[in-house]
């Protein structure tokens, strides 16, 4: 069973609260956040606003088409993606947005794509008034609930905090048409993978699809309405807290229904050290999470 977990009985250090997010933490890897400071409203808000764009014609789409770049900003057209190579690339369309470098900062000069310049469509200010508002709440949920976890696991409250101060923080748009008749057993909305990163905060539009993958191989369907948010953790956090935080599988298999889902990807600073704790070793984030997506985006992997 994946804990649910309310957000501000967590601020308050509740026990039980505190518990059931270490279980779901180490044991599940997955977590059912509610009461946060983003509401249903706003969640419909936002798929409103990436359904908006989805649904513009693909000349329109094209102008802000990442397959343009050598980064991951803007909108990625179904197939851009391939978590798993032995399945084929995945059929749903994305639009990814991520953390800007205020002017003058150190790491500018070094062209990062983890911090490439974000991409907006012509002739949609609100589209990007309302991504952008979005983005700077889900950061502050974010920092919130791994203050939480970093308690969880035996370290101090703040011990994230400066590791997140540029975080490489990528929100992203899903949208997953109906799945196709044509669509084979190797034909996903998202194949099997683990999140690349550390935290990632999920909002959907309640439309089933994502399905987890239990200790005993089995697939369960995880679902949840507007205003609370599926939490996940990635294969970085697994890795820097020597597998105190665990890394779950999942999938998107797509359904009759079309499907929105808006994932906050919560990743450190470039800079930051993900070795194990104590190792001794180096592991910088933004190598580990630019070779992982140059490992996915096709327009990446075969540049």
């Amino acid at each position: 069973m994946i804990p649910r977990i309310d957000m501000q009985k967590l601020v308050k250090r509740d026990p039980q609260t505190m518990v059931d997010l270490r279980r779901g933490a180490e044991d599940i890897g997955f977590l059912i956040l509610y009461n946060t400071a983003i509401d249903a409203a706003r969640i419909d808000e936002v798929i409103a606003a990436y359904a908006d764009f989805f649904h513009r014609d693909e000349a329109f789409k094209q102008a802000v088409n990442m397959a343009r770049t050598g980064a991951n900003r803007g909108w990625g057209a179904g197939g851009a993606e391939q978590v798993d190579p032995m399945a084929n690339p995945d059929y749903k369309e994305v639009y990814d947005c991520g953390f800007e470098l205020p002017a003058g900062d150190v790491l500018t000069a070094k062209n990062l794509s983890v911090y490439a310049p974000n991409l907006w469509p012509a002739d949609m200010p609100e589209f990007r008034a309302t991504i952008e508002g979005y983005y700077d709440q889900a950061l502050e949920v974010c920092r919130t609930l791994l203050r939480a976890i970093a308690a969880a696991i035996g370290e101090d409250d703040g011990y994230f905090d400066d590791k997140f101060s540029r975080p490489m923080a990528l929100l992203r748009g899903n949208f997953y048409p109906a799945r196709p008749d044509w669509a084979g057993e190797k034909d996903f909305g998202i194949a099997a993978h683990t999140d690349y990163g550390c935290v990632t905060l999920l909002a959907t539009d309640g439309v089933p699809g994502l399905e987890v993958k239990t200790a005993d191989g089995t697939w369960r369907a995880v679902e949840t309405r507007p205003g609370s948010f599926i939490i996940n953790f990635g294969e970085m956090l697994q890795m820097w807290t020597r597998g105190r935080v665990t890394a779950t599988v999942h999938r998107v298999r797509g359904s009759g229904a079309e499907r929105i889902s808006v994932p906050m990807f919560f990743n450190p600073n470039y800079d930051t050290n993900v070795a194990p704790l104590g190792s001794g070793e180096e592991v910088l984030a933004g190598r580990h999470l630019k070779k992982r997506f140059d490992e996915t985006y096709l327009h990446l992997k075969n540049p």
